[in-house]
């Protein structure tokens, strides 16, 4: 049996947090390997990327999600009790509550809302000077998704929860002081949808029968009782934040059109399938958040390497994404490329693996690609805007990862 490639170093806590989107590949490249075992929070961690890894790491016989995240994201990110840390029958059962609003109709409609808001807030933009588009974004993306989940919003507390919802996902790798002001603004935020979820229980809130709220308010587990207030509080903000956390592909939608403006011109000139190519190829070539995390369910082998049960393994999904054993260039900005790929779901992995029922993939993924879709239709042709000198460059420090200056914008003008 081979050894596994073992990173010498006591422990690479430090390193993978100073270089997240690239700690992985680069160590696996040394290695000569698509795996390697290293210390990550002074636990043993099986290191993996590529396509191969990510098929290996959907086998639901191998990998288990519960209880594999480190504390930080549970109490951040997630949320306790959620979808992302369940198994098995358990996790397919929730999960088609998830799927059920997935419908080409219900996505279309939370596009509608967010074109609106879009134009509403645009409206307001005309009247600055300059504008944060991302700090706008994350606004206008929290009335939508509130709008489009059932969860009322009243105008004096759209800041509020918009800093509520962002915080979840900006401040979820942080520790120290951010880490408990993230913490929270999470714990705030799920106390106001379980006051809304109980509400519904009451009949004192009656949400749109096929909304957010409304499914998690009557989910059901396995044995056909209600899934608990806090828990079905924590699922409908599963759909809250992972909308308003679009923000940051909208945000490098910009960004890759200011780069590459040949691209606007495409997508002004109506080419046929090319906004689909160019929303994929944003997602593949920008890091959005780096891996995904599983432990060993029990002892196997896979290419003669032992994983022992109970073993921490991450899954790199930006490398996967920039592996030049399927991308040809991977760091060159193609859009073209979407028209030979594969289709495969190990090789192309923004927002998990596999399939999205079965396996952990967002089910979101689909909302994900309309709302850049749309993004793109509006940033190419239908909003004019200036960008004045700023400092663009991607910080791939920070998680998720943005232009440094969070894309401004001057002279906005938006076309009726």
């Amino acid at each position: 049996m081979p050894q596994m490639p073992i990173e010498r170093t006591p422990d690479s806590t430090v390193a993978l947090r100073r270089n997240p989107y690239g700690f992985i590949a680069a160590r696996c490249r040394e290695h000569g390997s698509d795996l390697f075992e290293a210390r990550i929070l002074l636990q043993k961690t099986v290191c993996m990327t590529g396509a191969e890894a990510a098929r290996l790491f959907a086998d639901h016989d191998r990998f288990e999600r519960g209880g594999a995240s480190p504390e930080l994201l549970r109490k951040t990110l997630f949320g306790v009790g959620g979808v992302q840390g369940l198994d098995g029958a358990a996790h397919r059962l929730r999960k088609q509550a998830f799927m059920g609003l997935m419908g080409h109709e219900q996505i279309a409609a939370l596009r509608g809302l967010v074109e609106d808001a879009w134009r509403r807030s645009a409206r307001a933009w005309a009247l600055h000077d300059e504008i944060v588009f991302y700090d706008e974004m994350l606004e206008v993306l929290t009335r939508a998704a509130c709008a489009w989940a059932g969860v009322p919003l009243f105008e004096d507390e759209v800041a509020q929860r918009t800093r509520e919802l962002a915080d979840m996902f900006e401040g979820a790798g942080a520790v120290g002081l951010r880490h408990w002001r993230t913490r929270i603004e999470r714990d705030q935020a799920e106390r106001w949808i379980q006051d809304l979820v109980e509400g519904v229980g009451r009949g004192l809130v009656q949400p749109p029968r096929h909304s957010a709220l409304s499914v998690f308010a009557g989910c059901r587990d396995s044995d056909g009782k209600l899934i608990d207030a806090r828990v079905a509080a924590v699922e409908v903000l599963n759909i809250l934040r992972p909308t308003v956390a679009v923000a940051v592909y909208i945000a490098f939608v910009a960004h890759a059109l200011h780069e590459y403006p040949e691209c606007g011109e495409r997508i002004r000139a109506g080419e046929e399938g090319y906004t689909a190519m160019f929303v994929q190829e944003v997602r593949r070539f920008y890091p959005f958040f780096p891996a995904i995390v599983a432990r060993v369910r029990r002892d196997f082998e896979w290419r003669g390497y032992h994983f022992p049960r109970g073993r921490r393994v991450i899954l790199d999904l930006y490398g996967t994404n920039h592996d030049p054993r399927t991308w040809v260039e991977p760091d060159e900005f193609r859009p073209d490329r979407f028209r030979s790929w594969d289709r495969s779901p190990f090789n192309f992995v923004p927002q998990g693996i596999g399939d999205h029922s079965a396996n952990h993939r967002c089910p979101g993924e689909w909302i994900t690609i309309e709302l850049m879709k749309l993004a793109a239709e509006i940033l190419a042709g239908r909003m004019h805007y200036e960008l004045p000198a700023q400092d663009l460059t991607i910080d791939c420090q920070r998680l998720p990862a943005l232009p440094r200056s969070r894309v401004r914008m001057r002279s906005v003008q938006f076309e009726a």
